[in-house]
């Protein structure tokens, strides 16, 4: 064989050059024939590192950088009512909190906790049970005004993390030729009794 058809045997091929002058001869042969070059758009693959941050900064940004707009009314929804939640219940906590204080007091001048009774009530009377109703009352507002804090933490780190697993799951590939084959098969015994191979069947995971 001569020695120049073994050079050119072994000679790589840049494909990609070859590729690109292909495109570029395409082009101009259609600038030339006066017709429009359409190049077709890449598909978006989101960067998971870029998602995450963003996702960290500011919330629901994961979501829009992934182009996953349908969750944000979820995420939003559950920052807008852990967040009123929260406010609620931080209010009710200071109206309980300051009746309990001016309960407990003797000073006839701090009465707030008359505020939570009708007009006329008899308060007097039953001054100790109203005591501890009110030390109930604010604790349980508190309680829930930290489960609403809580609640809000959770929706952000969900939402953190939704963004960064679908930005992975955006690059993970699934082979289209993902199979399972169930074939009829021969199974060597070697029990010594019987030479001769049993019948059985095979199952092959394509992957």
């Amino acid at each position: 064989m001569p020695a120049d058809s073994v050079q050119r045997e072994e000679t790589p091929v840049d494909t990609a050059l070859l590729l690109r002058q292909n495109e570029a001869t395409m082009a101009a042969a259609a600038v030339k024939s006066g017709r429009d070059v359409s190049v077709p758009a890449k598909a978006f693959v989101p960067n998971p590192q870029r998602a995450l941050w963003l996702a960290l900064v500011a919330p629901g940004a994961g979501q829009i950088y992934n182009r996953k707009y349908w969750k944000l009314p979820l995420f939003y929804g559950g920052f807008l009512g852990c967040t009123y939640a929260f406010l609620w219940n931080q209010q009710m906590f200071m109206d309980y909190s300051q009746a309990y204080l001016d309960i407990m007091d003797d000073d006839p001048n701090t009465a707030s906790y008359r505020n939570f009774f009708p007009p006329g009530y008899d308060i007097d009377s039953r001054l100790d049970q109203f005591k501890t109703v009110f030390k109930n009352r604010k604790d349980r507002f508190r309680r829930y005004r930290d489960l609403s804090a809580f609640c809000f933490i959770g929706v952000y780190l969900l939402s953190v993390v939704d963004a960064y697993v679908d930005a992975q799951l955006s690059v993970f590939d699934i082979s289209p030729d993902l199979s399972l084959r169930v074939a009829p098969a021969l199974i060597e015994t070697n029990n010594g009794r019987s030479p001769l191979p049993a019948m059985g069947l095979g199952a092959t995971f394509t992957f």
